[in-house]
This record gives structure tokens, C-alpha cells and sequence, in this order.
């Protein structure tokens, strides 16, 4: 199974690309969008989306995983935000593929085993369980995180789909 981990931002969206295989997670690609900071918004959305879905295009991933909104104390921030994930959550769907969302508290237990670990406690762990040597951004290492965690509770649970048809069927 490929996963398509996606941290949301303004200024710099993370995404990162995993292969689960054999009861392992392993790192396929990694980086970050970043919109020109003199667009719009919305031609930063369009850069976003449009990222994305070239992403999805060249990595034809089964599943995307999205980290949710962490509200800070600045609501408009929370709100770009959240148009953020609603693009990343849009490419995903118009693929076709499964579609996950995993709040911040979430994903930090799924990959350190505390829900309030720091940034560089998740960096580290993602390091160690890929393996990885490399430096990686911030928005790198949160949507590897972010991956991991769709990996694990996919494997924990089931299919996503599977699970969503059970809950929501007619």
C-alpha cells in the first residue's frame, strides 16, 4: 500500500510518499509545496491543489492521509488552514483514493506514544523508523508522521474504506 501523507500550511504544505510492505514502512519521496508569498490566497490554494495532484499523478498512492487543524489562538490563521486541508483533502477525493484525517494529539501517539510530544521528538522518531539520515524539514517530517500513523491504524483496523461503509451504509 502507498500513502500520501499531507501536513497542511500556508506557506509550506508537506507531503511525503510511504510504502507499507511486509509489516514495514518504507520512505519513498518527501518534500514540501510552497506558494510564492506575494500571491493571493486563492492562487496559493491553486498552487497547493495543483502540487498535489501531481503528486498523486506520478506516486499513484492508495490511500491520503491529512493532518487536522491544530487551532492556535489566531482564528484567521486556523481558517486559512483549514482551506488548506480542504484542498488536500479535494485532491485526494478527485483521485479517487481513499481519504483519512488524523488530529495533531493523534498522530504524535501514533508515532512518538505521547500525545503532546514536541516537533523534534517527532522528527526523531520518524528518523528512526524510516530509517532515514538525511535532515528533513518540519513539513517533511510531519507528513511522514502523518503517513506512518495512516499506515498503523489501517493495519490496526482495517481498510478506511471498509470502515466507512460499515458506519455510513444505507
Amino acid at each position: 500500500m502507498v500513502v500520501l501523507g499531507v501536513d497542511p500550511g500556508t506557506r509550506r504544505t508537506g507531503y511525503a510518499v510511504v510504502e507499507a510492505r511486509g509489516g514495514r514502512v518504507f520512505f519513498v519521496h518527501s518534500g514540501a509545496l510552497c506558494p510564492a508569498a506575494g500571491l493571493p490566497f486563492h492562487q496559493k490554494l491553486k498552487h497547493i491543489y495543483e502540487g498535489l495532484r501531481a503528486i498523486v499523478a506520478e506516486y499513484s498512492p492508495d490511500e491520503v492521509a491529512v493532518e487536522d487543524v491544530f487551532v492556535k489562538a489566531n482564528p484567521r490563521v486556523a481558517l486559512r488552514m483549514g482551506h488548506v486541508r480542504g484542498v488536500a483533502l479535494l485532491a485526494g477525493a478527485v483521485s479517487g483514493v481513499v481519504v483519512a484525517e488524523y488530529a495533531p494529539r493523534e498522530i504524535k501517539q501514533a508515532v512518538v506514544g505521547n500525545g503532546n510530544a514536541s516537533k523534534e521528538q517527532v522528527k526523531f522518531m520518524v528518523n528512526a523508523l524510516l530509517r532515514l539520515t538525511g535532515d528533513l524539514s518540519e513539513d517533511e517530517s510531519d507528513a511522514l508522521a502523518v503517513a506512518i500513523t495512516h499506515v498503523h491504524r489501517t493495519a490496526e483496523e482495517g481498510s478506511p474504506v471498509d470502515i466507512l461503509h460499515k458506519r455510513y451504509s444505507c
